[in-house]
C-alpha cells in the first residue's frame, strides 16, 4: 500500500514516529548496560574474560532464537500488540535480577538477560520494519538515523545511572578483595551483588506501565502482507524468502556490525582498566563510545540521503572503521581509548543503511525478513566471545584486530552485496 494509504494525516505520522523513538530511547537504554555489567559481575560472580562475556552471549543470542517466532507472533498479533508483549516479557526480565542478585548465581543474572533480550526480539521485529516502511525506502536511512539518536542517548545516559549504583568504591573492593578472609569476602560480594535490585525493580515498574501505554495507544497497524501492484508485479514469481540474496547478504553484513558494534561498547570500560585507568574513570566509557554514534546520527540526517546514498555512506563507515582499529591497536593509554570510542562514529549509519537496503521490494515477505535480520543480531552473541577469548590468550588490546574482517564484510556488502538480486 502506498504510505498515504497507511497513516491518515502528517499528525498521524508524527505521532508514531514519536511513539516509535520512546520505543529506540527504551532499547538503547536496556541493551548499553551490559557495557556496565559485565565489568561488575566480573568481580561479583568472580569471572574471567571469556566467562564475563557471556553477558553478551546470552543478551544476544535470545535474538537469534525467538526473532522468527516473533515474526510469526507479529503475523498473528500485529505490531502494536507485538510491541505491548515486548515490553512486558522485558519487564520479566528485570525482575529475574532480584533472586539472581540474592543468591549471587551468575546463571540467574543470563537468564535474566536471555529474557530481556527475548522482549527486545519481538519489540524489534516489530519496530524496525515499521520505521522503514513508514515513508519513502530512499529516505529509510534517515528515519533510522533519527531512531538511533533516541537510542544512543539513553546508552549515554543509561550506564552512568547504572553506575551510580554499581561502582561506588569499586576500585577500592576490588583490590582489598584478596587479602579477605572467605567470610568477609563473601560478604562483599554479597553486598555488592545487592546493589544492582533496586535500578532493575525501577525498570520492572517502567517497563510494565509504557506496555499498557503503547497496547491504548493510536499507533496505527500497518499491513505488509499485501503489496501494491507494481511491487506485486514484481514479486509475482518469488515464493520463498530464499529468492532474495541481497536480503541474505544483508543479514551476513549485520551479524557482522552488531559484533564490531557490540565489542567497541561493551568492551571499553575493561579495556581501559587494562589499560591503567581507575573504574571510577573508565566506567564512563561507553557513554563516550554512544555519544560518538550518536554524532554519526546527526551526520545522517544531515546527508543522507540528500547529499550521499545510503550504500555510499555505508561504505565510507567500513572505511573508516578499519582506519580506527588499526590506529587502536597501535596506539595505547587515553588515544587508544579515545579510537575504540570513535568507533562508535563509523559503526552509526551501519545499521541504519543495512535495513533498507536489505529490505528493499520485500513486500509481502517485510515480516520474515525483519525477523532474520534481528537473527542477525546474535553476532553480538559471538563475536565479543572470540574477543574474550583473544583477550584471554593474548591482550585486550591485540583482541581488537577482530574488528578488521567485521568491517570488510561491510564494506563488501556496500560496494556490490546490495546489489545482488535474483530475476
Amino acid at each position: 500500500m502506498a504510505n498515504s494509504e497507511r497513516l491518515n494525516s502528517k499528525s498521524d505520522y508524527i505521532f508514531s514516529i514519536s511513539l516509535i523513538g520512546i520505543l529506540f530511547f527504551l532499547f538503547g537504554f536496556v541493551t548499553w548496560l551490559n557495557g556496565t555489567l559485565i565489568p561488575y559481575l566480573k568481580l561479583a560472580c568472580q569471572l574471567n574474560n571469556s566467562e564475563s562475556m557471556l553477558v553478551a552471549f546470552a543478551f544476544y543470542i535470545s535474538y537469534f532464537v525467538m526473532a522468527l517466532p516473533s515474526s510469526y507472533i507479529l503475523k498473528f498479533i500485529g505490531f502494536k500488540k507485538g510491541m505491548m508483549l515486548g515490553i512486558w516479557v522485558m519487564a520479566l526480565g528485570t525482575l529475574l535480577f532480584i533472586p539472581a542478585a540474592n543468591t549471587r548465581i551468575y546463571g540467574l543474572f543470563l537468564a535474566g538477560l536471555f529474557m530481556i533480550g527475548t522482549g527486545l526480539s519481538i519489540l524489534q521485529t516489530a519496530s524496525n520494519p515499521y520505521v522503514t516502511i513508514l515513508g519513502p525506502i530512499e529516505s529509510a536511512a534517515k528515519r533510522i538515523s533519527i531512531m538511533g539518536i533516541c537510542n544512543k542517548v539513553a546508552g549515554v545516559i543509561a550506564p552512568l545511572i547504572l553506575g551510580f549504583f554499581l561502582f561506588k568504591d569499586f576500585d577500592k573492593l576490588e583490590a582489598s578483595l584478596p587479602f579477605m578472609d572467605e567470610v568477609a569476602k563473601t560478604a562483599a560480594l554479597n553486598e555488592l551483588a545487592a546493589r544492582v535490585v533496586v535500578p532493575y525493580i525501577i525498570m520492572s515498574i517502567f517497563l510494565f506501565i509504557l506496555g499498557l501505554l503503547i497496547r491504548f495507544s493510536g499507533l496505527p497497524e500497518i499491513d505488509t502482507e499485501h503489496e501494491d501492484e507494481t511491487l506485486a508485479a514484481k514479486n509475482a514469481n518469488k515464493t520463498s524468502i530464499f529468492q532474495f540474496p541481497h536480503l541474505w547478504l544483508g543479514v551476513i553484513a549485520l551479524f557482522f556490525y552488531v559484533g564490531v558494534e557490540v565489542i567497541a561498547g561493551d568492551t571499553i570500560i575493561l579495556y581501559g582498566q587494562s589499560q591503567g585507568i581507575e573504574m571510577s574513570i573508565a566506567k564512563a566509557f561507553t557513554s563516550l563510545t554512544l555519544a560518538s554514534m550518536i554524532v554519526g546520527y546527526f551526520i545522517g540526517i544531515f546527508f543522507i540521503p540528500k547529499y550521499i546514498s545510503q550504500a555510499n555512506a555505508l561504505k565510507l563507515s567500513a572505511i573508516v572503521g578499519i582506519i580506527l582499529t588499526i590506529l587502536a591497536i597501535f596506539t595505547n593509554g587515553f588515544v587508544s581509548i579515545a579510537f575504540i570510542a570513535l568507533l562508535g562514529l563509523a559503526n552509526a549509519l551501519v545499521w541504519p543503511a543495512i535495513w533498507p537496503l536489505a529490505l528493499d521490494g520485500l513486500g509481502r515477505f517485510t515480516k520474515t525478513a525483519s525477523a532474520l535480520l534481528i537473527m542477525a543480531i546474535a553476532g553480538g552473541a559471538t563475536l565479543p566471545l572470540v574477543y574474550g577469548w583473544l583477550a584471554d590468550v593474548f591482550n585486550r588490546q591485540q583482541a581488537y584486530w577482530i574488528a578488521i574482517p567485521c568491517y570488510l564484510v561491510i564494506l563488501y556488502y556496500a560496494v556490490s552485496g546490495h546489489k545482488i538480486k535474483s530475476k
